[in-house]
C-alpha cells in the first residue's frame, strides 16, 4: 500500500524487503533439500531393484489380461444378449400396458365403422359418447386418438345428413302410399260398420221375435246367413290386412327422432319434420280439377287425406314429443276447412244423383275412418246436410226427366185388363180399389191411364234413392222421417206438378187427354194416404205422431186438376171459335135453307161426343164445362150477329139464324151433362134469344 501511496523511496525499499525475503526462502529450500536427498536417493535406488520386478509383473499382467480378455468374451456376449433381452421385455411389458389401454379404444372404433356400415347411426352415437367421455381421455396422447377425436364430429355430421336423408326418403315414400294406407283404413272401418250393423240386425230380430215370429224367422235366417258371410268375407281377408306399420316402414324417422335427440338437435328436427308435413297437408288437400267427374276421383282425395291422418296419429302415438295432440288437431282444422271448401265447389259440379250418392258414401266412410282415429268430424255431418239439399235437387232434375218420359209415353186411355192376372198385376203397382168395377166381369177397364201406376212406383223409387242418402248419416228415425217427407212433397208439389202444368199447357194434348189426366190426377191424389203410409213402414214412424209431416199431394194434384180444367174450358171454347170461324152466312137471302147450318150442327155433334167423354170426370167439372161452352157459343152468336160491320140482314137470314139458335137450344135442352137443374143450361142462350 506504501509503494502506491508514492511514499519517497517506497519502492526501493519494497524492492529490498522482497529481495531479502527470496533469499530467506531460497536458504529454507536448500536446508530441506538436503534434508531430503538421502531419502531421494534411496528412493531412486529402490525403484531401480522394483523395476525388473515390475517388467516381469507387467508381462504377467498383460497375458493374464489377455486370457482373461478371451475367456470373457462369451461372457460379454451372453451379458449383452442378456441386457437386450431385458430391454425387449421392459418394452413389451410397456407396450403391451399401452395396448391395454388403447384396444378398448380401437375395438369401439371399428365397432363404431362396423355400426356406420350397417346403419345403426343411433347406436354408433351411443358409441361416440362412449369414445369421447370413456376411452379417448385415456390415450388422448397418442396421434392416432388424436384423428380419431376429430373425425368423430365428421361422423356425427354425416349420420345427421344419411338420417336426414332417410327421413327425406320416408317422406316421399308415405306421400306415395298415403292413398294406400287411407284406402285400406276406410276399407276396415267400413267392414267394421258392416259388422256391426249386422249385429246389430241381428239383435233386433231376436228381441222382435216374440212379435213378429214369423217374419222374424225369416229376417234371422238372412241375417244370420248375411252375419255368416260377414265373418268368412273376414277370415278370406284376414291375411290381406295390411296396416300403416305394413305400406311404410317407419323406422326411418324413429331413427332420425333418435339421433337428433341424442345430437342435442330434436328440436330442430321436430319443427323441420312438422314444416314438411303441412307442406305434404296442403299438396294432399289441393285436388284435382277433374275431381267431380268420376268417383274414383273423390275416392283416391279421400284416402290420401285419410292415409296422411293414420300416419300423423301412428306418429303421435309411437313418438314422444315429435307430434303433439294440439298439433294434429290444428292440421285437422285446418285441413277439415279445405275439405269442407273443395267438396262444396267440386260438389256443386256434380249433376248426376248416383254419383252425388256415392260422394255422401264416401264422405260418411271417410268421417266414420277418421272419427275412429280420434278426430273430430261433425262439420263433415253437417255439410252432408248440404250435399243432400244438392242431392235431392239432382234426384228432382231426374224424376222431372222420368216423369216427362212417362207422360209422353202415355197413351191418355183407360188402362184395359183382359183377366185376374192382369188386374192383379195392375194393383200390385198402384193401390186402386172400387167395389164397383171388382162386380164387372173381365175384360174390363180401369178408370186411369198407364202413366199412374208408373209415378206411384217413380215416386216410391224416389222415396227409396232419398232414403240411400239419409242412411249412415247418424240421425234419429224421425229426423230421416221428416227428411223423406220433405224430399217428397218437394217432388210432388215442385217437380211433378211442373211436369203436369207443363203437360197441360202442351198444344197436342187435346180434350180427351185433359180429362184423362184430371182422372189421373184425382187417383194420385187418393194414393198419397198410402206413400205416408209407405214412408212411415219404411222409418218405422207412426203418423200419429205430433211432429210428422203430411205429404201436400192434395194441393198439388188439386192444382193440376184445377189447370186441367181452364185448359178444357180453354181448348173447348177455342174449338167452338174454330167451328164458328167457318160460318158462312148470307145476310141478304131471301129465304132460309129451312134446316139448321152445316157448321152449327158439326159443332153440336163434336159437343156431344166430347161431353159423353166427360162421364168419368166430377160431376160439378162437366156441368162446369158444358155451361161454359153453351155461354161460349152464345156469346160468339151473338157477336157475330151485333158485328158493327154487319150493315144489313134481311128476313131470310134471320130465319137461318132462327134455325140455328133453336138446334142451340135444342142441344141445351136433351141434357148432355147430367145434373143440371131444370133450364139452366137453357139460359145460357136466353139473351140470344131475345136479340
Amino acid at each position: 500500500r506504501s509503494v502506491y501511496d508514492d511514499q519517497p523511496n517506497a519502492h526501493q525499499r519494497f524492492m529490498e524487503k522482497l529481495d531479502a525475503c527470496i533469499r530467506n526462502h531460497d536458504r529454507e529450500i536448500e536446508k530441506m533439500c538436503n534434508f531430503h536427498h538421502q531419502g531421494f536417493v534411496d528412493a531412486i535406488t529402490e525403484l531401480l531393484k522394483v523395476r525388473a520386478d515390475a517388467e516381469k509383473l507387467k508381462v504377467q499382467v498383460t497375458d493374464t489380461n489377455r486370457r482373461l480378455q478371451d475367456a470373457g468374451k462369451e461372457v460379454i456376449a451372453q451379458t449383452e444378449e442378456i441386457i437386450r433381452c431385458r430391454v425387449q421385455q421392459r418394452n413389451i411389458t410397456t407396450v403391451v400396458e399401452k395396448l391395454q389401454l388403447c384396444l378398448p379404444v380401437l375395438e369401439m372404433y371399428s365397432k363404431l365403422k362396423e355400426q356406420m356400415n350397417v346403419k345403426r347411426y343411433y347406436s354408433a352415437l351411443k358409441t361416440m359418447e362412449q369414445l369421447e367421455n370413456l376411452y379417448l381421455p385415456r390415450v388422448s396422447q397418442y396421434r392416432f386418438c388424436q384423428i380419431m377425436a376429430e373425425n368423430l364430429p365428421k361422423l356425427r355430421e354425416e349420420i345427421k345428413e344419411i338420417s336426414m336423408s332417410d327421413l327425406k326418403d320416408f317422406l316421399e315414400s308415405i306421400r306415395k302410399h298415403s292413398d294406400r294406407i287411407g284406402e285400406t283404413a276406410m276399407k276396415q272401418a267400413q267392414q267394421q260398420k258392416t259388422f256391426s250393423t249386422t249385429l246389430q240386425k241381428q239383435n233386433n230380430v231376436n228381441y222382435g221375435r216374440n212379435m213378429h215370429l214369423g217374419r222374424s224367422r225369416i229376417l234371422e235366417s238372412k241375417n244370420e246367413i248375411t252375419l255368416k258371410r260377414t265373418f268368412e268375407d273376414d277370415d278370406e281377408h284376414e291375411e290381406e290386412v295390411l296396416t300403416a306399420q305394413d305400406l311404410v316402414d317407419f323406422s326411418p324417422v324413429y331413427r332420425c327422432l333418435h339421433i337428433y335427440s341424442v345430437l342435442g338437435d330434436g328440436e330442430i328436427f321436430e319443427n323441420y319434420y312438422r314444416k314438411q308435413r303441412r307442406k305434404q297437408a296442403r299438396l294432399v288437400l289441393q285436388p284435382q280439377s277433374s275431381m267431380h267427374e268420376t268417383v274414383e276421383g273423390y275416392r283416391r282425395y279421400f284416402s290420401q287425406i285419410v292415409g296422411f291422418f293414420v300416419v300423423e296419429d301412428h306418429i303421435l302415438h309411437v313418438t314422444q314429443g315429435l307430434v303433439t295432440r294440439t298439433y294434429t288437431d290444428e292440421l285437422w282444422n285446418m285441413a277439415l276447412s279445405k275439405i269442407i271448401a273443395v267438396l262444396r265447389t267440386h260438389s256443386s259440379y256434380c249433376s248426376d244423383p248416383d254419383l252425388v250418392l256415392e260422394l255422401k258414401n264416401l264422405i260418411v266412410v271417410f268421417a266414420d275412418t277418421l272419427q275412429g282415429y280420434g278426430f273430430p268430424v261433425n262439420r263433415l255431418f253437417d255439410l252432408l246436410f248440404e250435399i243432400r239439399d244438392q242431392y235431392n235437387e239432382t234426384l228432382l232434375k231426374k224424376w222431372s226427366g222420368l216423369f216427362r218420359d212417362i207422360f209422353e209415353a202415355d197413351n191418355y186411355s183407360p188402362i184395359p185388363v183382359a183377366n185376374e192376372e192382369e188386374y192383379k198385376i195392375v194393383i200390385s203397382k198402384f193401390p186402386f180399389q172400387d167395389p164397383e168395377l171388382d162386380k164387372q166381369s173381365f175384360p174390363k177397364k180401369l178408370p186411369m191411364s198407364q202413366s199412374v201406376p208408373q209415378i206411384y212406383i217413380q215416386v216410391k223409387e224416389f222415396i227409396y234413392a232419398s232414403l240411400k242418402f239419409s242412411e249412415s248419416l247418424h240421425r234419429s228415425s224421425t229426423e230421416i222421417d221428416d227428411m223423406l217427407r220433405k224430399s217428397t212433397n218437394l217432388l210432388l208439389t215442385r217437380t211433378l206438378s211442373s211436369c203436369l202444368q207443363n203437360l197441360i199447357k202442351k198444344p197436342h194434348i187435346g180434350l180427351t187427354e185433359l180429362v184423362q189426366i184430371i182422372i189421373n190426377t184425382t187417383h194420385l191424389e187418393q194414393a198419397c194416404k198410402y206413400l205416408e203410409d209407405f214412408i212411415s213402414n219404411i222409418t218405422n214412424i207412426s203418423q200419429v205422431t205430433v211432429h210428422t209431416a203430411r205429404l201436400y199431394g192434395l194441393s198439388t194434384f188439386k192444382d193440376a186438376r184445377h189447370a186441367a180444367e181452364g185448359e178444357i174450358y180453354t181448348k173447348l171454347n177455342q174449338k167452338i171459335d174454330e167451328f164458328i170461324q167457318i160460318a158462312d152466312y148470307d145476310w141478304t137471302m131471301a129465304e132460309s135453307d129451312g134446316r139448321a147450318s152445316g157448321y152449327l150442327m158439326d159443332l153440336i155433334n163434336f159437343l156431344r161426343s166430347t161431353f159423353q167423354v166427360f162421364t168419368h170426370l166430377p160431376g160439378k167439372v162437366a156441368q162446369t164445362a158444358c155451361m161454359s161452352a153453351c155461354q161460349h157459343l152464345s156469346m160468339s152468336l151473338m157477336q157475330m150477329l151485333l158485328d158493327s160491320e154487319l150493315k144489313q140482314i134481311s128476313m131470310g137470314a134471320i130465319q137461318q139464324f132462327n134455325l140455328d139458335v133453336i138446334q142451340c137450344e135444342l142441344f141445351a135442352s136433351s141434357e148432355p151433362v147430367p145434373g143440371f137443374q131444370g133450364d139452366t143450361l137453357q139460359l145460357a142462350f136466353i139473351d140470344l134469344r131475345q136479340v
